[in-house]
């Protein structure tokens, strides 16, 4: 009996001996194993070259209006009789907008008729006088001095006839400025006015209606920082949106740039006039624009992201990616060492930036930077299938129960 438990602790060592060799064997080759290069494993930060647009973009804000609007008023006084004209209407040239009551205007016609025949009347008798009186004179029965008060008198006859001439063309011109006619084809787009109200044009001419000539052409007066007018020039591209229609994008042209300047709490900007097409008809007077001044556009060119050119310039690229002169990237084939590319650039952006020149082309990967460790080292199988056992607290006396 005591020999079959001795060879079974003896099977028991052997058991546990060959388990530990096996144990250290599989550590070992696992942990030696070459591991294959891939951009998991590098330890670089790396993006992508892509092909792709860019534009250089000033941004602006600005206020919708008609190209040509006429205020149309009155030159009399008087009160309106009747509006035939209201709020978005289509109006044509000559057409009537509203009439002033013309009963005053009428009398004064009349009264301007009796003037003008009263005084030809006069004229007519100054006239009999001067021939009547002209033969003495020149017979020697009247003297000069005589015969010179017949002839003012004909003369300022004449002359109040000719006042009187005007007095009445003057009350007709009135009565037909009773009668407000639109000065051009256009839209209503403000109306100033209700029938019964009293208007004045004695000191200034009262606004009635405002007629936008066109509103399939409409205009923004956009107000662009002194910083950046000096990119904005005519005939420049826009694209602009409005809160009306967000989902929109609607085009314009630069058609003015106003030299004189607009001061408001000491920030200087200019005033920029935008073409803006509105076949559509959805832009309004008064909307407010968001707009965008492209002054540069670039199609289907390299773009390389900043960061790879910062990197590349960062002492992480080596001792002497400093002192190189130019931009330049540094490319990583498969995780394997990067190495340095020379570029010419061109505009940025201020995410990625163009590339004019240089040995590189879409899809190289380059490097933005380095990758944050993710653990302090490897763990060897062995420290993780046998773990040391924890540290008791306390001092070291002898084990109990001894």
């Amino acid at each position: 009996m005591t020999f079959l438990k001795w060879i079974w602790k003896i099977l028991k060592v052997l058991l546990m001996v060959c388990g530990a060799a096996f144990i250290v064997f599989a550590a070992r080759n696992f942990l030696s194993a070459p591991e294959p290069p891939s951009r998991e494993k590098s330890p670089f930060q790396t993006a992508m070259v892509t092909t792709g647009a860019m534009e250089t973009l000033v941004s602006s804000t600005g206020t919708l209006a008609a190209v040509g609007t006429v205020e149309v008023g009155t030159q009399v006084s008087g009160t309106i009789e009747r509006v035939l004209a209201d709020y978005n209407d289509k109006v044509t040239k000559g057409q009537i907008l509203a009439e002033l009551d013309t009963s005053l205007f009428e009398a004064s016609i009349k009264q301007a008729e009796a003037a003008l025949a009263q005084a030809k009347a006069k004229l007519r008798q100054a006239k009999a006088e001067y021939d009547r009186n002209k033969p003495l004179f020149e017979k020697g029965h009247l003297s000069a001095q005589e015969f010179l008060t017949y002839e003012t008198e004909k003369e300022t006859a004449a002359a109040s006839v000719l006042s009187s001439q005007a007095s009445l063309d003057t009350a007709k011109t009135n009565l037909r400025n009773a009668v407000i006619k639109s000065p051009i084809d256009g839209t209503v787009i403000e109306r100033a006015i209700e029938e019964g109200q009293t208007v004045a044009a004695s000191y200034s001419t009262p606004t009635l209606f405002l007629i936008a000539e066109d509103l399939s052409d409409m205009q923004i007066e956009a107000a662009v920082d002194e910083s950046d007018i000096g990119q904005i020039r005519e005939g420049q591209p826009v694209r602009f949106t409005v809160q009306a229609y967000p989902d929109d994008e609607f085009t314009g042209v630069v058609l003015q740039i106003r030299l004189n300047p607009e001061v408001v709490s000491n920030v200087v900007t200019y005033t920029v006039v935008i073409e803006a097409p509105n076949k559509t008809g959805k832009l309004l007077p008064g909307m407010t624009a968001t707009i965008d001044f492209i002054v540069q556009q670039i199609k289907d060119q390299l773009l390389v992201p900043n960061s790879a050119l910062s990197f590349a310039k960062s002492e992480m690229a080596g001792p002497e990616a400093a002192a190189e002169d130019g931009p330049a990237v540094m490319i990583s084939d498969n995780g394997s060492m990067p190495r340095r590319v020379s570029l010419e650039t061109g505009i940025t952006d201020g995410a990625n930036t163009v590339v004019l020149s240089g040995a590189i082309q879409e899809g190289d990967m380059v490097v933005t930077g380095i990758k944050k460790e993710q653990s302090a080292s490897k763990q060897s199988i062995l420290s993780k299938l046998m773990p040391r056992p924890p540290r008791r607290s306390g001092g070291g006396g002898p084990p109990p129960g001894r």
